[in-house]
This record gives structure tokens, C-alpha cells and sequence, in this order.
């Protein structure tokens, strides 16, 4: 089993930047991807970003209206990956949950994950 335990959401303006974490515990494993979604009210949980690691490297992937304004990393020793998200806007406006899967395929499909944070809440004002 892995748990999984997110922070770093909040209220900002537009044009800030926030940094969102998800702390893993648990099992370990060798090859895995976690993924960032995101789900505003009456909208479907929508891919965000995601990292697949096989051999200690990652691999980063994002969806469009993100590129290039989120960026993801992990502090390894901590067990934990970070969303660093900047350049934000109104419509970035949404719950954001952290995911993790044993399997490097599919990684924009929520159904695959395994294991979900709680997720947190991110409000960005025009």
C-alpha cells in the first residue's frame, strides 16, 4: 500500500506562483509514475503532469494549457514530489489531487492510479 499526503494549496492572485507537494509513504518501488490532476466544481478530473521513473530517471509529461508554466521535481531522500506552478491563472482554479500507479503506461488516465491524495484546495483571483 502507499499513502499519499498533499499541501501547498491556497488563494493567490494572478501572476503568482504556488508549489504543491505530495509526500509518499509506504511501498517502494523501482519503476512507477505519479501524476498532478485537477478537478473544478461541476467538471471532470482532468491530467495535469505526470513523471514516470524506470532506473532512477524521470520522464516529465503535461497537458497543454500547463506547459511551460508548471514545472514537476522530487526530492528523493523525502520521498516527495512537487507541482511547482507559476505564471497562474483564473481558469488554473481547481481541487488538485496527487496519484501514483505501479506501471509506466497511461499516465494521463485517472482510472489507472492506484493511490490518490486527499487533495488540495488552489483559488487563483483575476
Amino acid at each position: 500500500q502507499v499513502q499519499l499526503v498533499e499541501s501547498g494549496g491556497g488563494l493567490v492572485q494572478a501572476g503568482g506562483s504556488l508549489r504543491l507537494s505530495c509526500a509518499a509513504s509506504g511501498r517502494t518501488f523501482s519503476r512507477y509514475a505519479m501524476g498532478w490532476f485537477r478537478q473544478a466544481p461541476g467538471k471532470e478530473r482532468e491530467f495535469v503532469a505526470a513523471i514516470t521513473i524506470s532506473r532512477s530517471a524521470g520522464i516529465t509529461y503535461f497537458e497543454e494549457q500547463v506547459k511551460g508554466r508548471f514545472t514537476i521535481s522530487r526530492d528523493i531522500a523525502k520521498n516527495t514530489m512537487y507541482l511547482q506552478m507559476n505564471s497562474l491563472k483564473p481558469e488554473d482554479t481547481a481541487v488538485y489531487y496527487c496519484a501514483a500507479q505501479q506501471s509506466l503506461l497511461n499516465w494521463d488516465n485517472p482510472r489507472r492510479y492506484d493511490y490518490w491524495g486527499q487533495g488540495t484546495q488552489v483559488t487563483v483571483s483575476s
